[in-house]
């Protein structure tokens, strides 16, 4: 079924437009004091994080010509390497160990969880768009793609990246829920996903004292306690209207890499209550569009594509805000467009793109 291509959704357009600028802003407000401390190059994460806008904004243009439904036949291959990588990059001298954990690789900066995101994303609504009726079945429908969950998540977590495993198990489990799985089967999946979730925590000591410091994190101001207890200050210290832009003094080594988790945290210290409901009024919207593309798509493959896509900004957002305000245990979650990080920024907008791309078949008013 081919439809005659109509105008790509505005509203998303310049949302991630104005969200990304912000972005770029904020990465320099809040990496100044850090690069210049350590890199000694005020502008260092400055330079990198625009080169990598850059290519995302040509990436987003050029996906967001290519018709979706021809990158949904790649979509078995993408998997395919994104999963081999992760496996490569656990392997001594493949992969580069960065404060405990094997993410990269050692001769590219290059995060294949990242790609692993969008792969999942692509192939679940490739595959559920055609296995839609056997969703029905758990042993025959639902199993196999639990079992592919799993086994992403088991290399995820020897990485070790649990924030990308619990994203990656949410985004999944809400294409599958909205491709037409029984919530019945969800209910069964709850025990073994807790078990696993405590599993994980129980045998890592960083993660234990992770959750314990959540509980208490007055308890150890000095340790594990201290980015949060510093992050609370940076939000509170925000007050209404913000100290102001650059004008932040959590940023200065008082909060342990600012520009990455925990820019939320800056952001609310220098633009205040006022600056953090603007910026989460733009995510609203793009979530808003994003849903109104879901629900008119002209088929199922584009619907859950969009659903994905949107799920994938929304999940980020809500853990990211609830980790800097203490509301869950830190996790280690990029705040979408803001947070620093080339490879995740380029994956991101290479996702709008797709999302852009399916607005210009999907049936409805675009005012």
């Amino acid at each position: 079924m081919t439809a005659k291509k109509k105008p790509f959704d505005f509203w998303i357009f310049m949302t991630v437009l104005i969200l990304l600028s912000l972005g770029i802003i904020m990465v320099f407000s809040a990496s100044s004091a850090h690069a210049f401390n350590y890199m000694h190059d005020t502008y260092y994460f400055l330079k990198r994080q625009l080169v990598s806008a850059l290519i995302g904004l040509a990436v987003m243009l050029a996906t967001m010509q290519i018709d979706y439904r021809k990158l949904g036949k790649w979509s078995p291959l993408l998997l395919a390497a994104s999963i081999a990588m992760l496996v490569l990059v656990l392997i001594p001298g493949i992969g580069r160990e960065v404060n405990g954990a094997k993410r990269w690789f050692s001769f590219v900066n290059f995060q294949p969880s990242e790609l692993t995101k969008l792969a999942v994303i692509m192939f679940f609504s490739y595959s559920l768009s055609k296995r839609r009726d056997q969703l029905q079945y758990f042993f025959k429908g639902l199993l196999p793609y639990l079992i592919l969950i799993g086994l992403i998540a088991g290399l995820l977590i020897l990485e070790p990246h649990l924030s990308g495993t619990i994203l990656i198990f949410t985004v999944a489990c809400i294409i599958l829920f909205n491709a037409g799985a029984k919530i019945s089967h969800f209910i069964y999946m709850f025990i073994p996903a807790v078990a696993g979730l405590f599993l994980a925590i129980s045998t890592s000591d960083y993660r234990r004292a992770r959750v314990l410091s959540f509980l208490n994190p007055w308890a150890d101001l000095q340790g594990d306690g201290w980015q949060v207890v510093q992050s609370l200050y940076a939000i509170g210290s925000g007050g209404l209207f913000g100290r102001g832009l650059g004008r932040s003094l959590q940023k200065f080594l008082y909060i342990p890499e600012p520009h990455n988790d925990f820019i939320f945290s800056i952001m609310a210290e220098e633009l205040g209550f006022i600056g953090i409901l603007a910026v989460m009024t733009l995510f609203l919207i793009f979530i808003w569009r994003g849903i109104k593309i879901a629900m008119n798509a002209p088929d199922v493959y584009g619907s859950l594509v969009a659903v994905g896509v949107t799920s994938l900004v929304a999940v980020q957002v809500l853990i990211n805000v609830a980790v800097v305000t203490s509301s869950m245990p830190v996790t280690g979650m990029p705040l979408p467009f803001f947070s620093y990080g080339g490879t995740s920024l380029v994956f991101l907008l290479f996702g709008v793109g797709m999302l852009l791309n399916i607005s210009r078949y999907a049936n409805y008013e675009r005012i």
